[in-house]
C-alpha cells in the first residue's frame, strides 16, 4: 500500500503565446478545468499505474471538493482520510501552457494549508502500513514531519514547490526534485546545468539516503553517497509538461513498493514520465501501466 499526504488543487488551464514578464499581458485560450495538486496527482498516478493508494489531505466545502474527491475516487483512491475544512476553499492552481509545452503555474493554497500533524496522526495505522509514504511541500511542514516520523515504510520526499523556510523531514529516504528544487534546497545562486553541476549539488545536500533528480528533456539522475547514474529521457514530443514530476514520482512509488530495486525503479518511473508529456492536463495525462511497459519494450 502507499499512503500520499499532499495537496488537492483544481487546476485553471489556459494556452498562451509566450509566458508574459512582469507588466505584460498577453490573450490566453479557452480555460479548461482539470482535478490537480501535487498529493492528488501523485496519487492518482500510483493508482492508475495499478497501486493501492490511501491518500491524507483536505478539501474545502465548495463545489471544488466534489469534484476533486469525484475523480480521485473514480481513480481507486481511498479517500476516507481527506477531510473537509469549513469555510475554506479548496486548492486552486493556475496554469499557463507555452505553444512548446512548458508551464507557469500559480498556486492558492485554500484547505491545503490548513492540513496538521493531527490530521496525520489520526491517519498513524494507515501511514504505518504503508510500504511507501509520498510527500510533497504543497502542505505545512508539521504535516509532513508527522507522516515521515509515523511510516512504516520508504519515506519518499518530493521538495515541491521550493519554497522559503523548507525543512527536510527528520527521516527522508528518497528526495526527488528537479534542477530548480535542487538548487533551492543546496542553497545555489544559479540552477545546475550539467550532469556534473547536478552530481555535485545533490552531494551537498544532508539528510536523505538518496536523491533522485529529474531533468525533464536530460533524464534521470540518481545520486547516492559518492555514485551516481545517469538514466536518459525517453523520446517523445511534449505537448504539456504539467504533472510530469508528479507522475515520476507517483510512478517510482509504485515500482518501490512492488520491490523493485532503484536503478529499475527510476527507469519505469521516468517512461511514466514521459508520456504525461504528450496529453494536455495534469490527472488526465498521466499514463496507465500498459503505456508504460509500450515505451519501455517498443
Amino acid at each position: 500500500m502507499i499512503a500520499v499526504v499532499g495537496s488537492l488543487n483544481l487546476d485553471l488551464v489556459t494556452s498562451v503565446p509566450h509566458h508574459p514578464v512582469p507588466g505584460e499581458t498577453v490573450l490566453g485560450g479557452d480555460i479548461a478545468q482539470h482535478p490537480g495538486g501535487k498529493g492528488a496527482n501523485q496519487a492518482v498516478a500510483a493508482a492508475r499505474l495499478g497501486g493501492q493508494v490511501s491518500f491524507i489531505g483536505r478539501v474545502g466545502d465548495d463545489d471544488a471538493a466534489e469534484v476533486m474527491l469525484g475523480a480521485a475516487r473514480e481513480q481507486g483512491v481511498d479517500v476516507g482520510h481527506i477531510q473537509r475544512t469549513p469555510g475554506v476553499p479548496t486548492g486552486r492552481a493556475l496554469i499557463a501552457v507555452s505553444p512548446q509545452g512548458e508551464n507557469t503555474i500559480i498556486v492558492s493554497p485554500g484547505a491545503n494549508s490548513r492540513l496538521t500533524a493531527a490530521d496525520c496522526t489520526a491517519a498513524a495505522d494507515t501511514l504505518r502500513q504503508a510500504r511507501v509514504t509520498v510527500l510533497q511541500q504543497e502542505v505545512p511542514h508539521e504535516a509532513n514531519h508527522e507522516a515521515a516520523r509515523l511510516s512504516g515504510g520508504t519515506v519518499l520526499y518530493n521538495p515541491a514547490p521550493a519554497v522559503d523556510g523548507f525543512e527536510l523531514p527528520s527521516r527522508v529516504d528518497l528526495l526527488v526534485p528537479n534542477r530548480t528544487e535542487l538548487a533551492a534546497l543546496a542553497g545555489l545562486s544559479s540552477t545546475p546545468g550539467t550532469l556534473e553541476e547536478v552530481g555535485e549539488a545533490a552531494r551537498r545536500l544532508r539528510g536523505a539516503g538518496a536523491v533522485v533528480v529529474t531533468l525533464g528533456g536530460d533524464g534521470v539522475l540518481l545520486c547516492e553517497g559518492t555514485a551516481q547514474l545517469h538514466i536518459p529521457a525517453f523520446p517523445v514530443t511534449p505537448v504539456d509538461t504539467t504533472a510530469a514530476g508528479d507522475s515520476f514520482c507517483g510512478a517510482l512509488a509504485v515500482a518501490l513498493a512492488e520491490g523493485r530495486q532503484l536503478e529499475e525503479a527510476a527507469r519505469w518511473a521516468a517512461a511514466a514520465g514521459a508520456v504525461s508529456t504528450t496529453r494536455p492536463g495534469a490527472q488526465p495525462s498521466l499514463a496507465h501501466r500498459t503505456e508504460v511497459e509500450s515505451l519501455l519494450n517498443p
